[in-house]
């Protein structure tokens, strides 16, 4: 296994690379755009909140890879062509708003309606209140469920391979197919997703541990 590994090194690499670039992307993108979901369903407008609750219905309620595949094949029905990254990104994203925008809303909603009382009576408004008292407390609430969102998304970025995103799988399965070696390149490539999950892991642990010294 050691020279296949070897062999296949510097295309791993290179696949490790749109890997943590697509994960990551996904994860900032879809945090910014979940976070303004979230704000929407705690919003006192009904639409608002209707049109939120769609949004999450649609991207939860559906695979994440008949999304990729829409995007990038059925989109081309409409005159809308996405190059093979740029359309699984903006699916991984599109996905993973959805389910940030429930792991921010609970961490809102789980910070003590005291700190909004509280602010109010100081005379902040509230963005202000928002943004300088409950966004840190909920944020630090909701480390963990977004550590594990982020470790998700690492590996939902397979599913990039599907359309034709040279990813860590489709690497495995390019070379599978031309050494007849499939078992030890998914073992391999099996073996660098958990590497880097664990990494992630050891880094949400820090930052976890390190934020809970800060509030004692």
């Amino acid at each position: 296994m050691l020279d296949l590994f070897i062999r296949a090194l510097p295309l791993l690499e290179k696949a490790i690379l749109i890997t943590l670039g697509l994960g990551f992307g996904a994860f900032i993108l879809g945090g910014m755009l979940g976070m303004l979901i979230a704000l929407s369903r705690l919003s006192r407008w009904r639409a608002l909140r209707w049109l939120a609750f769609a949004y999450v219905s649609v991207f939860r309620g559906t695979p994440l890879l008949i999304q990729i595949l829409l995007i990038y094949f059925g989109l081309p029905t409409w005159d809308i062509v996405i190059e093979p990254i740029p359309a699984a990104l903006l699916a991984l994203s599109l996905f993973a708003a959805a389910y940030l925008s429930e792991n921010f809303r609970s961490g809102i909603m789980a910070v003590d309606r005291g700190q909004w009382e509280a602010a109010q009576a100081m005379g902040m408004s509230y963005p202000v209140t928002l943004w300088r008292v409950v966004l840190p407390q909920a944020l630090r609430i909701a480390i963990p469920d977004l550590g594990s969102r982020l470790i998700g998304l690492m590996k939902d970025t397979s599913l990039a391979s599907t359309v034709t995103v040279v990813e860590l799988t489709r690497v495995a399965d390019q070379l599978g197919a031309t050494t007849f070696r499939y078992m030890d390149m998914f073992l391999i490539v099996g073996a660098l997703y958990w590497l880097i999950n664990q990494i992630l892991t050891i880094l949400q642990s820090m930052l976890e541990t390190r934020l809970a010294k800060r509030y004692q």
